[in-house]
């Protein structure tokens, strides 16, 4: 069942309903009753006979009319059998406010699925548990039980209903935005974020998406739907827990997987996600990207009216990776035939006392910059909107006529300004009827320079949107006969992982090049093979039962001469017998020595939240002691490969330096998208760990090659 009864229900029935004011079962009904809820209200406890003027009724199924959603307000025991009470009526949503479900351990989860049983049989969706509620500010449903929530154009969904109070009063005092609706998402139970996401989108009163994130039960299906919504509407993202101390802190709360925080960051910008680090910055930037077009190119001009400001502006949005190109001198000199001659007018701009006796110089500036078609939009910073106050009052009007010019120049060249002023905190008329006109106004320089950064963030990927990859693949799709064959193989045996050379050989199979291993069952077969090859050789053992190779003594080095051979077998063999007495052993693999050249890193992981997911990283000790790694959620495009390379910090190394040659980066980038390939052709392979591979100025060596199987009576994506 869709959310359009849950979330826009048309009566409600308050289970738990009660006289006493600091229960929730009576503050719910206050509420709805003062706000003047549009439905009908049901207070339903046997012990009462009415609640403020309407009827008790026993339970749910006793209510004569038909009833959309229940408010659930009693402990967590007794919610499965009053959801089997509902299912009598045909109730289609419940909203759970009781904790005491997944987020506390293995009882706490029992609990959850024979709710979530229970509501599934009798096809009732349910908001939370563990949650704050929802309010719906059309409808003037609020099931919260916070008063004067500002009706507006933001959907806001989070997982803590402190943050929520905190996003809601922000906007209350600093800003003229509103929410469309809230819902306090909790454990997740049943109703996702990929399912709220798409209600959102079809919402004609929903402009923006604010979300505050611990975890995700159903990531990549979240992803698969931003991938859709951030084309219409901007999607903004707090995600918590990037420490390990946060990610044990939302666990707590939420019963969710807080994950790692650098897949979850890299997949959400990849969907168009604008993703805000810090809780200040959240609710600027929802309203800059509801209320503000986007920008047609990555170009921004800085008019200030001083120049500590302006320097200040121009390094932050540098560091956000804005462009401030110098304008044309036809922009120029327009610029100084109504400024100062002590003005700057490259970029940033400084008008130089230029403002101090005429405050419209600012609308005069915009009006120039912004019909200049190379300029994306314009920060403005400095003192806008308090020269009637520091100067004289004669120029407020001024002030405000200039803040009319500056509103309508937004609509008329659908180019942003984003304004920051000294004076904000005194609220003067010219700043609130920029606001009137959905031009934000900071009090802090760099969260109104972090506004820029968000239009311009969005702006980019609306224009780029075609060549992004859709979080989807067809599993099998590519597979290979002889590639099932390796896979049905490892499962006839009993194995939980590849033999090294059958894993070589998935890789080839799949557009690879690998090196030829020679697998030797004796001494002498060793030597023989050895013969056959060209330079010295390596010898690994093979066995289902050791994978860490070197720890067990199962690997030896540049070996030159047939008795050199014959040593290393017999060597390797009896450390792989004292490393694990009953090991099954295969053989022992000969294969070429490989050529000195720079060590990298791919391998793949089921992530919890996102499903499989790839890293790349320079290998040998860089990626043990400086954990130097890109992540991609799986699959990947030609451009995701391209930046995985380019984006790690030792990507100097890749590049060739002190006399060393460029690696082939087009190579390391085939075997990336051969890797996604494979993961989503073969859904058996729960990791793979490539590690070393080599790469030289042509072509690259996979030196060593794992993966490790699903169980098979486990499906993980």
């Amino acid at each position: 069942m869709g959310l359009e009864h849950v979330l826009n229900a048309s009566s409600i029935a308050v289970v738990g309903a009660s006289r006493n004011e600091t229960k929730r079962g009576y503050q719910a009904i206050k509420i709805l009753l003062d706000e003047k809820y549009e439905g009908k209200i049901y207070p339903v406890n046997p012990r009462e006979e009415s609640v403020m003027g309407l009827p008790c009724h026993a339970k749910v199924s006793d209510i004569e009319a038909p009833v959309e959603m229940a408010l659930i307000t009693t402990p967590a025991a007794s919610i499965p059998d009053i959801l089997e009470d509902c299912g009598k009526k045909g109730v289609a949503g419940a909203v759970i406010i009781a904790g005491g479900f997944g987020e506390l351990g293995a009882e706490g989860k029992k609990l959850e699925r024979k709710m979530v049983k229970t509501a599934q049989k009798n096809h009732i969706r349910l908001i939370g548990p563990n949650t704050s509620g929802m309010i719906n500010l059309k409808k003037h449903l609020n099931v919260v039980g916070l008063r004067d929530v500002p009706q507006g154009s933001i959907a806001l969904l989070s997982q803590s209903g402190n943050m929520a109070l905190t996003l809601i009063t922000e906007a209350m005092i600093k800003t003229q935005m509103g929410f469309s609706y809230y819902v306090g998402v909790g454990n997740e139970a049943d109703i996702r974020f990929h399912e709220y996401l798409k209600f959102f989108t079809d919402d004609p009163d929903t402009r923006a998406i604010l979300m505050y994130v611990e975890g995700m039960r159903n990531g990549r299906a979240f992803l698969q739907q931003a991938y859709q919504t951030t084309r219409v509407k901007p999607v903004i993202i707090l995600k918590s827990g990037r420490s390990a101390t946060g990610r044990k802190s939302a666990g707590s709360h939420t019963g969710a997987l807080a994950g790692m925080s650098e897949v979850a960051r890299t997949a959400f910008q990849r969907a168009g996600i604008v993703v805000i680090e810090n809780s200040d910055e959240l609710m600027p930037a929802a309203e800059s990207l509801a209320n503000l077009p986007p920008f047609k190119n990555n170009n921004v001009v800085i008019l200030a009216d001083g120049g500590g400001h302006a320097t200040i502006a121009a390094d932050e949005l540098t560091d956000l990776g804005v462009n401030l190109p110098p304008l044309s001198e036809k922009i120029q000199e327009k610029l100084r035939k109504i400024l100062p001659a002590a003005a700057s007018v490259r970029n940033p701009i400084d008008v130089a006392g230029g403002g101090d006796a005429n405050p419209g110089i600012f609308a005069d500036c915009a009006e120039i910059i912004l019909h200049d078609h190379e300029v994306g939009g314009l920060l403005m910073v400095g003192l806008f909107g308090g020269y009637s106050i520091r100067f004289a009052e004669s120029l407020r009007f001024v002030e405000e006529d200039a803040a009319h010019r500056l509103g309508k120049l937004v609509k008329k060249t659908e180019k942003p300004i984003v304004m920051h002023s000294l004076y904000n905190f005194a609220k003067p008329h010219a700043l609130e009827l920029l606001r009137y006109y959905k031009i934000p106004v900071q009090d802090s320089l760099e969260i109104a320079c972090k506004c820029v950064g968000v239009l311009a963030e969005y702006g980019g990927y609306l224009r780029g949107y075609k060549a992004k990859a859709k979080f989807t693949f067809t599993k099998g799709e590519k597979s290979k006969a002889r590639g099932r064959e390796i896979f049905a193989q490892a499962r006839k045996e009993g194995r939980n992982s590849l033999l090294e050379n059958e894993a070589k050989e998935l890789l080839s199979l799949h557009g690879e090049v690998v090196c030829v291993d020679c697998l030797a069952t004796s001494a002498e077969q060793a030597v023989q093979q050895a013969n056959g090859i060209d330079g010295a050789v390596v010898m690994k053992i093979v066995s289902p039962d050791i994978l860490h190779k070197s720890d067990a003594g199962g690997v030896e080095l540049s070996l030159e001469t047939p008795d050199e051979v014959r040593q290393a077998y017999k060597k390797i063999m009896s450390n792989a017998k004292k490393f694990k007495s009953d090991a099954q052993i295969k053989g022992i693999l000969v294969s070429p020595m490989a050529a000195v050249g720079q060590e990298i890193i791919i391998g793949t992981k089921i992530d919890d939240q996102f499903g499989p997911i790839l890293m790349f990283g320079i290998g040998g000790v860089m990626v043990e002691v400086l954990k130097d790694v890109a992540f991609r959620v799986l699959p990947i495009s030609s451009r995701s490969a391209r930046r995985m390379i380019d984006e790690i910090k030792s990507a100097i190394l890749l590049n060739g330096f002190r006399g060393r040659p460029p690696v082939d980066k087009k190579a390391i980038q085939h075997l990336l998208l051969a890797v996604s390939e494979i993961i989503g052709s073969y859904p058996e392979i729960q990791e793979m760990d490539l590690n070393p591979v080599i790469a030289y100025e042509h072509g690259l060596n996979v030196v060593d090659a794992r993966i490790i199987l699903t169980p098979e009576d486990e499906t993980r994506w």
